[in-house]
């Protein structure tokens, strides 16, 4: 995504010796007329204490060596491509009615065209009459643009915004602020062609009003937005898109904010540019 997001030494041990264990006792007085006695051996059972000791400190010594020259570290390797890695591929900069475009014609670009067409259709500006027909404007396809804008048409009715608490321009109250942002988690390509590719893409919503008279509180939500696009020439467009509930994690405990803190959080922080 945009805003610019990012990601032995040691020492020596030696044991000098052979490791070899002696006891001298003391030498016995000389017997003239009998055979001379001879020197006891020493303790099996210490002979073998001592030797576990000397190995056992061989064994540490050995564990904390290392050359004198620390080994050069292997050549840094990218790692293996998996469906959920980032690809690295900067997002785009140009933009359409306020909604990014001009993806690369390849399944990286439909994955980001779909994340970011999902966060306009997921936006604040879709209960707007005039800012939906930009945001369908801009990301849907010429043959589809009609059937897309009519179906939007009827679910942001008059009646949905009544029952919001919003005017029919889509606007909060007085001392309120409408919250209904959408962020997504990832992104999966279900199929792909030069010029089509059906894409889902697994998001994050926040939804409500704030203020103290609010009857609809910001909740979250968790849903899957799918989208069906085709290459226009030069860029990706919308032919259909639907929507399906999860999959939804645990809610945490986190302390629910109040809320003044989630309507000065959504002033304050901005969206994102969305790469795949």
């Amino acid at each position: 995504m945009s805003n610019d997001d990012q990601y032995g030494g040691g020492g020596h041990g030696e044991v000098g010796g052979t490791g070899q264990t002696r006891t001298r006792l003391p030498d016995s007085p000389s017997d003239t007329y009998g055979t001379p006695r001879r020197t006891p051996r020493a303790s099996r059972g210490l002979v073998t204490v001592v030797g576990v000791v000397v190995l056992l400190i061989a064994a540490i010594a050995f564990a904390n060596q290392s050359p004198d020259t620390p080994s050069k570290p292997p050549a840094e390797t990218s790692p293996g491509s998996t469906s959920t890695s980032p690809t690295g591929t900067d997002p785009v900069d140009a933009k359409n009615g306020g909604v990014p475009s001009g993806f690369a014609q390849d399944q990286q670009g439909a994955q980001s065209a779909a994340s970011n067409y999902a966060t306009a259709l997921g936006s604040d500006g879709m209960f707007s009459p005039a800012r939906r027909r930009a945001i369908v404007g801009a990301i849907a396809d010429e043959g589809s643009r009609t059937k897309l804008q009519s179906g939007f048409d009827a679910d942001y009715s008059a009646d949905l915004l009544a029952q919001i608490g919003l005017t029919k321009d889509g606007l909060a109250p007085a001392g309120s602020t409408f919250v209904n942002r959408t962020v997504p988690v990832g992104a999966k390509v279900n199929s792909f062609a030069s010029g089509t590719a059906s894409v889902d893409v697994w998001c994050i919503g926040m939804f409500g009003l704030t203020g103290e008279k609010s009857t609809r509180p910001v909740t979250s939500s968790w849903f899957t937005i799918s989208m069906n696009l085709k290459w226009n020439g030069s860029d990706w467009k919308v032919l259909e898109t639907t929507q399906k509930t999860g999959p939804t994690p645990v809610t945490g405990d986190n302390p629910v904010s109040t809320s003044d803190e989630i309507g000065k959080a959504v002033t304050e922080f901005g969206g994102f540019t969305y790469a795949r």
